[in-house]
C-alpha cells in the first residue's frame, strides 16, 4: 500500500510539473508603489454604436499603442469611440429571468467597431469647476492581493491575487486562489488570460485555467481565440462574438467600462458581458446594485456591487459577485467566488493595489 501511494505522488508530482509546462509563461514585473486612494478623473461621454444591418466581415486586429508615461487610466478628449460589446441595460423593461444567447453570426475584433461609429462628435464644453478630460492611458501593470475565507465543507481559510500586466499593446491577466495552508492547498485554481489590448478593451487570444483539489487529479482547461471562432477544451469551435471575454479578462474588462463609462454604474442598471466558459458560451447578466461600504485593513471603501444573475451550476461553472470602487480606479475590492449555496469563496483586498515602475 505504501508503494502504491509513493507511486501515485510521484505520478502526480509528473503531472503536476507538465501541467505547469502547458500554462503561458508571465511577463515578469517589478512592482514598486503603490496606487494612492482619489475619485475617479471626468470622463468624456461615449457615442452609441448604431446596429449593423449585416454581419460584421473579420479583420485583423489592430493593437492601440498605449501611453508609456502615464500609468492610470484617463478619459478620451478626441473622437468619440462605439460603445464597446459590453454595454448596460437601463431601467426599462425587465430582463429576462436568463441569460439570452446571440445569434450566431460571424463575429469581428473590438477594433472593427470603429469603423461602424458615426461622426466623431465634439465633446461637450467642461464647467468651470470641473477638471477637463484627458486622453486614456491603459494602467500601469498592477497586482491586487486577497485574505479569502468562505466554507468548504466547513470554514476554510486562503490567500489570492490578480495581476495586471501591460507590454506594450500586448497584455496578460492573472487570478490565483489557493484554499488552505501554502504547504499543504486543500484546493488551488489559477485562471490566465492574455491577448491585444484594443480601443474596445481587452481582445483575449488565449485563456488557461489549472485547479488542484485535494486527493484528486489535477484538471486542465485550455481556450484558443481564433478571428472570428473560440476553439473549447473538447475541440469544438462556436462563434467569436465581439466583445467576448474569458473568465479571467471579464473583471479587467469591466474596470476598462466603468474608467470610460462610469453611468454604466448607476444603481438598476445591467452589465451584458459575452462570456466563454471551457464548455460553453453565453451573455452573462450583472445587475448594478447600491453602493456599499468596504472595510479593509488601510480604510473604508466605497464600492459598487455587481450581482451576476445567473445560477451556480453543477460541474465547475462558478459565478462571481464583485465590489468595484471607483476611488481605487474601479478595481475589484471584493469577489465572492460562489460555487453552490454551500461552497463559497470571499476574497477582500488586503493592501492597496501595487503598481509597476
Amino acid at each position: 500500500v505504501l508503494h502504491l501511494v509513493v507511486m501515485r505522488e510521484v505520478g502526480q508530482g509528473m503531472l503536476d510539473f507538465s501541467a505547469q509546462s502547458q500554462m503561458p509563461p508571465r511577463i515578469e514585473v517589478v512592482y514598486a508603489r503603490e496606487l494612492e486612494i482619489s475619485q475617479p478623473p471626468a470622463v468624456a461621454p461615449l457615442a452609441p454604436l448604431p446596429v449593423a444591418a449585416a454581419p460584421l466581415p473579420a479583420r485583423q486586429v489592430t493593437p492601440v499603442e498605449p501611453a508609456a508615461s502615464q500609468p492610470l487610466p484617463r478619459p478620451e478628449a478626441k473622437a468619440q469611440l462605439p460603445e464597446p460589446a459590453a454595454s448596460v441595460v437601463a431601467q426599462a423593461d425587465p430582463a429576462p429571468t436568463e441569460p439570452w444567447l446571440p445569434p450566431v453570426v460571424e463575429a469581428s475584433p473590438p477594433s472593427v467597431l470603429s469603423d461602424l461609429a458615426p461622426a466623431p462628435i465634439a465633446a461637450p464644453p467642461a464647467a468651470a469647476s470641473e477638471p477637463a478630460a484627458e486622453p486614456f492611458a491603459w494602467p500601469a501593470s498592477t497586482r491586487i492581493r486577497y485574505t479569502l475565507t468562505g466554507n468548504y465543507r466547513g470554514d476554510v481559510t486562503g490567500d489570492a491575487q490578480v495581476e495586471w500586466v501591460r507590454q506594450d499593446s500586448r497584455y496578460q491577466v492573472h487570478l490565483d486562489v489557493t484554499v488552505g495552508p501554502s504547504f499543504s492547498p486543500i484546493y488551488t485554481r489559477r485562471m490566465s488570460s492574455q491577448g491585444q489590448l484594443t480601443e474596445g478593451g481587452l481582445y483575449p487570444e488565449r485563456y488557461d485555467e489549472d485547479s488542484k483539489l485535494a486527493f484528486r487529479d489535477r484538471r486542465i482547461a485550455h481556450l484558443n481565440f481564433e478571428a472570428d471562432e473560440v476553439v473549447l477544451r473538447n475541440g469544438n469551435r462556436l462563434p467569436r462574438t465581439p466583445g467576448m471575454q474569458d473568465s479571467a479578462s471579464q473583471f479587467v474588462q469591466m474596470s476598462y467600462l466603468f474608467s470610460r463609462q462610469p453611468q454604466l454604474l448607476k444603481p438598476g442598471g445591467v452589465i451584458e458581458m459575452p462570456l466563454v466558459l471551457p464548455k460553453r458560451q453565453s451573455v452573462w447578466l450583472y445587475d448594478v446594485r447600491d453602493t456599499e461600504l468596504i472595510q479593509t485593513p488601510f480604510g473604508e471603501l466605497e464600492a459598487v456591487r455587481l450581482q451576476p444573475r445567473r445560477e451556480s451550476r453543477k460541474g465547475d461553472d462558478l459565478t462571481a459577485e464583485v465590489w468595484f470602487a471607483p476611488s481605487l480606479r474601479y478595481l475589484p475590492v471584493r469577489i465572492r467566488i460562489q460555487k453552490d449555496e454551500e461552497s463559497y469563496l470571499d476574497l477582500l483586498i488586503e493592501r492597496k493595489p501595487q503598481l509597476a515602475k
